[in-house]
């Protein structure tokens, strides 16, 4: 119980620590960054997670919780455009090297995204891959963001599967106990949901970033990710839904819409990388690169050195020519 009071007391303390970090490492930017690639990579995505999980589930299935969720989260206008894009998106059959291209390059784009995530959450934290490792870690990289695509698919589905038992079993209910009350249950639903944000958060924070943290730091930053984002999630429709500004861009607001809300929930997910960094820190624990990568800090330093080595010889030898 102590333990959990000196916790509570800490929090305005790191709130404030997590502010000056976010400004001082530039996050706006590195959210509008993550806005532009998220254009470009998620149709791709969408079609693979589809792909992936309409053989086990069904396409018709999973493409309607999808598009439930984004008219949820951006609006139906939004949701609409995302579904032309997708409809549009169509690989070249006619010769099997363009069907391997398409495949190939369908894959790129939808891994662009969590790459950018990856990069963002690096830098956030002070780190950077090693330059002999960039190969390798470059292959490793995509391999990761794939990783991530399949576990999206496999929290979708067991999303789906949740969802399915919950409804037949309000249904059994509803037989022998008051609608009202069924529907005050119909709240489980939501915590589920909320469940599975805060494990998505979990895993974005534990296998993107190059970096080795304990998962009682994960598990605190992907509640307080998700706290964020369940509250700027009303901000940002409520933005959305009131701006009327978007309407005069016409067919292209419904771009602008998706790239807002991707912008604004991107500034959520750093600033629970930063608040996952210093309350790490704040409990006197460090999140420490692993092996493909170094601290920003220690590679400035050693380029400090070696140039300063480097000048110290160079001197020492024009010292020498000019004895001569």
């Amino acid at each position: 119980m102590s333990t959990f009071i000196s916790s509570f007391r800490k929090l305005p303390g790191i709130f404030k620590e997590t502010f000056s970090e976010f400004i001082e490492d530039k996050v706006m930017k590195y959210s509008a960054a993550l806005a532009y690639y998220t254009i470009f990579s998620l149709p791709s995505m969408l079609i693979v997670i589809i792909g992936l999980c309409g053989t086990l589930y069904g396409k018709e299935a999973i493409e309607g919780k999808i598009f439930f969720q984004l008219n949820h989260l951006i609006g139906a206008q939004a949701a609409l455009e995302v579904q032309h894009i997708l409809q549009n998106m169509v690989l070249n059959h006619d010769s099997f090297m363009a069907t391997v291209v398409g495949v190939v390059t369908l894959l790129i784009g939808a891994t662009g995204m969590f790459g950018e995530i990856q990069d963002s959450i690096n830098s956030i934290w002070g780190l950077k891959t090693k330059p002999e490792k960039g190969l390798i870690k470059m292959v490793l990289n995509r391999l990761l963001s794939f990783s991530m695509i399949i576990i999206l698919g496999f929290i979708l589905l067991v999303s789906l599967l949740l969802n399915v038992l919950l409804q037949a079993f309000f249904h059994e209910l509803k037989k022998h106990f008051p609608v009202e009350l069924i529907d005050k249950l119909y709240l489980i639903d939501q915590f589920i949901v909320y469940g599975i944000i805060v494990l998505l958060f979990a895993f974005i924070f534990k296998v993107l970033p190059d970096a080795k943290l304990l998962w009682k730091d994960v598990w605190v930053g992907a509640f307080v990710t998700t706290f964020l984002f369940v509250i700027g999630k009303f901000v940002i429709g409520y933005y959305l839904s009131t701006n009327k500004q978007i309407t005069a861009y016409g067919t292209a607001g419904s771009l602008i819409i998706i790239l807002l809300w991707v912008y604004y929930s991107a500034i959520i997910l750093y600033f629970g990388a930063e608040f996952t960094q210093v309350y790490a820190h704040h409990h006197g624990r460090t999140i420490a690169p692993n092996k493909y990568a170094i601290w920003i800090e220690k590679d400035i330093i050693e380029k400090k050195f070696n140039t300063q080595i480097h000048n110290k010889t160079k001197t020492i030898d024009q010292q020498k020519e000019s004895t001569d």
